[in-house]
């Protein structure tokens, strides 16, 4: 069986928010996972968007909260996701300044290839407004905004 190269996990900061874009693991890359999430402080990997969720119960037990939020493949999250996905960034951010949430998708390949948004998403993208922004302070008491999409 040939073996599959898997992209490099991908940090995106933004004042105290950080997220890690990284595959999906499988049986043989779950240590190599789990491993990069500690050393990227991962506290939450999510959502998983796709069924049946696809993140191995074994990042659980490293005490890494996994979400499940499923929606049809190739298509954009309904409202409720989306809202659910605001407040627990909003939430997050707030407890945790700094935390890193972990985001995956099942090849980990479609964020570097032209393409990867079809037209369905890119319309929902064109039409979204912006629900809320995230106000915090930094760990030097500033206060950010940032508006969330």
């Amino acid at each position: 069986m040939a073996r599959m190269n898997r992209p490099a996990p991908v940090e995106i900061t933004y004042k105290n928010m950080r997220f890690l874009i990284t595959h999906n693991p499988t049986n043989a890359t779950l240590n190599k996972f789990i491993e990069e999430l500690k050393k990227y402080g991962v506290t939450t990997v999510g959502p998983s968007v796709v069924r049946p969720p696809t993140t191995p119960p074994l990042v659980v037990k490293e005490g890494i909260q996994v979400l499940d939020w499923p929606f049809d493949d190739g298509a954009p999250p309904s409202n409720q996701i989306v809202d659910d996905w605001l407040n627990l960034l909003k939430l997050k951010f707030r407890e945790e300044p700094g935390c890193c949430i972990a985001v995956h998708c099942v090849a980990g390949l479609g964020r570097k290839r032209r393409g990867a948004f079809n037209s369905k998403q890119l319309f929902y993208l064109e039409k979204y407004r912006p629900k809320m922004r995230l106000r915090f302070k930094d760990s030097n008491g500033h206060r950010n905004n940032c508006c969330i999409q």
